[in-house]
């Protein structure tokens, strides 16, 4: 299925049902008093977040999506059937804007989660409820309101624990299907990947991160040039990011300046990004000699200021990926752990002030 990750649509809830102007007919009770009873609710739409989805595919074919009106009232106080709501399934990690107006509405973040996006019409009041002592025979009703309609632009961004950045052809997808069960397209050409990948690594049991691989940048990416644009999005939500460089590059690029672009794109696309926790990952290690990996670091010190770790492996053997692999699981347990301290820390508070 094609990667899409950014659709337009419309969706519209239902309209509330309208009250029923009734009265009470039965033998020997000639003058019975009103029985007309409430419409239905409309039926609101809802965004559902499904872990199973990866694209927005769908909402390139379709487009508009109804939920159910409610049922009008109807004598003897019935009340009309509640409409129907509709849910939408999109992957995790979507984000909702209202098209028009780019107004935020919500960020689905975990498998399972709803967002409403529009909301159902309210019931019409049947002739019962307009019943007093004033007024034994109303024959007022109300009709229900109009269903809420929106036009929607729905942004997905892929949630991922780990994401590699790099140039064309720096590896990226060679290491990632040799970690995971992804199988990107892997061929010696610009921009083999030509959409976001996605893999499961298992470092032991019960111990896997996500990793996902971007296609190519380039200079300029951030600003609209060449295929990685658009696809940088999927790197925001990550936490932590494998820099990979070819140290035997075919297009013979200083192996310092490569890292100096990639620094250079995602600090123009988002200062954040630019801060998160980069390690630079050095591949094709078995064909370089090990004085000039020696050199590299220095020079890497030396006009980079780089002060993070750099780790060097070929993609095609996954032994020297082990070290690599393992310390990235214990950064991001470290990292959850110190999560779950701050939210433990958070709800103390948040009782001892009650």
């Amino acid at each position: 299925m094609k990667f899409v990750d950014e659709a337009n649509l419309r969706v519209e809830a239902g309209d509330g049902g309208h009250g029923s102007l009734s009265f009470r007919r039965e033998k020997y009770v000639p003058h019975g008093g009103p029985d007309g009873g409430d419409g239905g609710d409309g039926g609101s739409v809802y965004l559902r977040a499904d872990h199973n989805l990866n694209t927005l595919y769908d909402y390139r074919i379709n487009r508009v999506f109804k939920a159910q009106r409610g049922g009008n009232g109807a004598g003897k106080n019935r009340t009309g059937a509640k409409g129907a709501d509709r849910y939408l399934p999109v992957p995790v990690g979507t984000l909702c804007y209202a098209r028009e107006t780019d107004e935020f509405i919500g960020d689905l973040t975990r498998d399972g989660q709803t967002l409403r996006v529009a909301q159902g019409g309210y019931h019409g009041l049947g002739n019962a409820r307009f019943k007093s002592s004033t007024n034994q025979a109303p024959r007022k009703t109300t009709d229900g309101t109009p269903g809420e309609i929106r036009e929607l632009r729905l942004e997905l961004k892929l949630l991922a624990d780990v994401g590699l950045v790099g140039l064309p052809n720096a590896g990226k997808s060679t290491l990632l299907s040799g970690v995971s069960g992804a199988r990107p397209r892997i061929a010696d050409y610009p921009f083999t990947t030509l959409q976001p990948q996605v893999g499961v690594v298992s470092v032991g049991p019960l111990r896997s991160f996500t990793l996902v691989d971007l296609p190519g940048l380039i200079e300029g990416a951030a600003s609209g040039v060449g295929l990685g644009h658009r696809f940088l999005r999927h790197v925001q939500r990550t936490r932590l990011l494998f820099h990979v460089v070819d140290l035997v590059d075919p297009e013979e690029r200083d192996v310092v300046a490569q890292v100096s672009t990639i620094a250079g794109e995602l600090a123009e696309f988002s200062p954040e990004l630019a801060t998160r926790p980069r390690w630079l990952v050095l591949n094709k290690a078995e064909l370089a000699e090990a004085s000039a990996l020696e050199t590299l670091r220095g020079r890497l010190a030396a006009e980079l200021g780089w002060q993070g770790p750099i780790y060097t492996v070929s993609a095609i053997r996954p032994d020297t990926l082990e070290t690599l692999l393992g310390d990235a699981m214990s950064y991001l347990e470290s990292v959850a752990e110190r999560s779950d301290d701050t939210t433990d820390e958070i709800t103390a508070s948040d009782d001892h002030d009650a």
